[in-house]
């Protein structure tokens, strides 16, 4: 049985979920946070916490940015093959959905035209858009603003066979040392191992859309998620880099497979407001 959706529908979605993602700590990530304040052992490690929870708590009273750097929007797009769009098209949808929200929204518009000329589109469009289309007769999306001081301190590494888990593990815990007070701590680690250069890449990015204290059904990869956790904590870096053992709320790995002359490895920082925040239609 075909469903139809009019991607109307899909602009009015992603324009609320741009307004909320932006005012609205997730769930998930308040939890995160009260826990870490109560963790953490550092003084002043503690009070930048208690300091980041007022913020929150202002932003959310009065519908105002958690944070200044309102992200370059990512969308996640899974589509059942069961479903007709209508109405127009879905990528145009989207992008007027986002330009809804961040103008309405009163959200810094972030996005330059060109990488090199640098001319601001004024609407923070175009988003980066990600389609996967799946069973069913629904549509999911997830839509992740992305703040780009976390941003620039991601990395994609293509290892070799030989370098193994410990040369991942390395990899992901050399990734966060040098971030240090440059990705707003605590923050969340997105990883994303295997598939080819761009693939691991995508698996990171998606990785930070996974609820918090939610982990890889494979137990290996669920062992190494807890591992990392515990091993970036014990770099020292804390909140807002000022020290303490809270330095990450957690550690998400994605896996691929992927080709026998390589290991891709991505490590996708997000600072500590990891905006995240998904709808199903």
């Amino acid at each position: 049985m075909i469903r139809t959706i009019d991607v109307s529908e899909i602009t009015k979605n992603v324009k609320e979920m741009c307004i909320e993602a932006n005012y609205y700590l997730s769930d998930d990530m308040k939890n995160a946070l009260q826990t870490a304040v109560r963790t953490e052992e550092s003084p002043l490690g503690r009070q930048i916490l208690e300091q980041l929870q007022e913020n929150l708590e202002i932003a959310a009273t009065d519908m105002i940015p958690i944070c200044q750097d309102t992200g370059m929007a990512v969308v996640f797009l899974e589509i059942g093959q069961e479903v007709h769009l209508t109405g127009g098209n879905m990528e145009e949808a989207v992008n007027e959905g986002v330009r809804q929200g961040y103008v309405e929204g009163y959200l810094r518009k972030s996005v330059v035209k060109d990488p090199i000329l640098r001319e601001n589109t004024k609407d923070n469009t175009p988003a980066v858009i990600h389609y996967k289309i799946v069973s069913g007769d629904q549509v999911k999306i997830k839509v992740a603003p992305k703040g780009f001081g976390s941003e620039n301190m991601s990395k994609v590494m293509m290892l070799k066979p030989a370098d193994g888990l410990e040369g991942v593990k390395q990899a992901i815990l050399n990734t966060v040392a040098e971030a240090g007070p440059n990705a707003c701590p605590p923050m969340v680690v997105g990883v994303g191992i295997g598939g080819t250069f761009e693939k691991c890449a995508l698996m990171a990015k998606e990785a930070l859309t996974r609820e918090v204290g939610v982990h890889s059904e494979i137990p290996y990869v669920q062992e190494l998620e807890e591992e990392m956790l515990q091993k970036i904590n014990q770099l020292g870096i804390g909140p807002g880099g000022l020290g303490g053992v809270m330095t990450a709320l957690a550690v998400n790995v994605n896996t691929y497979p992927t080709h026998i002359a390589g290991l891709p490895v991505a490590v996708n920082i997000c600072c500590h407001v990891n905006r995240h925040i998904v709808r199903v239609l």
